[in-house]
Order: structure tokens, then C-alpha cells, then sequence
């Protein structure tokens, strides 16, 4: 029930206290929860870019639509997905196996060839979609670590990823932003922290067999 009890404390902050930081500690524990989140195959083609320079996120501002809690949040998280997944990208993946877990190539190249042959018959769009699909998997993992460690944060869709791209050098990177997630501690003043969950009962939400 203490998870249950985190989870309803949790909301889509809408006024951060800006003046109220994260520790090292807590952003470790995002970027390790990141890190640990389930992907398709295992493949991470997702990165976390966080954000902390006040003017950066000053200049986001107007490309989020205005919305404040980019700027007042403690950190900016905007998990990017590849621009494209390349052979050498399945390739450096088995490679980690190999190294960390000592798995002989007679067993995994099989499946390596199947994973290059997998994405070499998808689009580069069918490919950048297959990576949002695993963005939205981290946003959900990063939103349920941060309730649990007493973390607000704010999941957004509302921003101009154009824009995000050509300030936060991204192209050169090789990435795309798909969502943003700032963090920190709710402000005091945030009456939306009072409000009341509004959700359908369970018997409407969950289906048994």
C-alpha cells in the first residue's frame, strides 16, 4: 500500500519551487533508473539528455509553449531517441552480451542476424517510431521512480522538437527529443497538489478473464 500511497501523492506538477535543487544522490538514481528501463530486445536506442543551466532552459521556454515548469523545475530531462538504428548499433549491442555476460557468438548470432535483418526491412520512420515507443516506457519508469522517492516531476508532450533539436546541438549528436520530464519539488503555492485524483474505478479500468 506505501507504493499505492506514492503513487496518488503523485501529479503533473504545474508550479515547481525553483529555488529547491535535486542532489547529485537523487539525479544518480534517475539516470541509473533510466538506464535500467526495459527496452524492445534490450537495445536502448534512447538517450537522457538533463538539463540544468537556467539560460538554456530560459530559451526553451517559448518553443514548450510557454509552460514554466521548464525553466522553474530543478533539472530538464529530454529523452531523444536516435535519429536511425544502424547495423553497427545491433552490433555494438551483441558485442556488450558477449563481453558482459560471455555468451558464445555460435548461440547469439542468430539472433543478431535476425535483430540487423528486423530493422533493415522497417523504414527510417517505422524505426524512429520503434524508438518512441521505448521513449514513452522510460517516461513511465522515470515518472513511477520519482513518485517513489519523493520527486515531483511533470511528463510533457508540448513542445517544438524542431526547436529543442537546433538549441540543444542534437543533430550533431545523432539524436531526436520526443518528450520532456522536468523535475524537482512542487512549490507550495501549487494548488493543482491539492486537487483530488480524478480516475475511473478500477472495475472500469481492469478487465479479468
Amino acid at each position: 500500500m506505501e507504493t499505492i500511497k506514492k503513487l496518488q501523492w503523485r501529479y503533473a506538477t504545474k508550479k515547481f519551487n525553483a529555488s529547491k535543487k535535486l542532489s547529485e544522490d537523487k539525479l544518480s538514481l534517475l539516470k541509473q533508473a533510466f538506464n535500467l528501463t526495459a527496452t524492445s530486445f534490450g537495445l536502448q536506442t534512447i538517450k537522457l539528455l538533463v538539463v540544468e543551466d537556467k539560460l538554456l532552459r530560459a530559451s526553451l521556454v517559448e518553443h514548450s509553449y510557454f509552460q514554466k515548469q521548464v525553466l522553474e523545475a530543478s533539472h530538464l530531462l529530454v529523452i531523444c531517441i536516435q535519429k536511425d538504428i544502424e547495423k553497427k548499433d545491433v552490433e555494438a549491442y551483441y558485442d556488450n552480451i558477449q563481453d558482459i555476460r560471455r555468451t558464445s557468438n555460435e548461440i547469439l548470432d542468430p539472433y543478431k542476424d535476425d535483430l540487423i535483418k528486423m530493422m533493415a526491412s522497417m523504414s527510417v520512420s517505422e524505426r524512429q517510431q520503434w524508438s518512441t515507443n521505448q521513449a514513452y516506457i522510460a517516461l513511465g519508469n522515470l515518472m513511477t521512480v520519482c513518485a517513489i522517492e519523493g520527486i515531483d516531476s511533470c511528463p510533457m508532450e508540448g513542445f517544438i522538437p524542431a526547436k529543442y533539436d537546433s538549441i540543444l546541438n542534437l543533430e550533431e549528436k545523432g539524436l531526436k527529443s520526443v518528450l520532456l520530464l522536468p523535475i524537482g519539488y512542487r512549490a507550495d503555492d501549487d494548488i493543482f497538489a491539492d486537487f483530488k485524483k480524478v480516475r475511473k474505478p478500477i472495475a472500469q479500468a481492469v478487465i479479468e478473464l
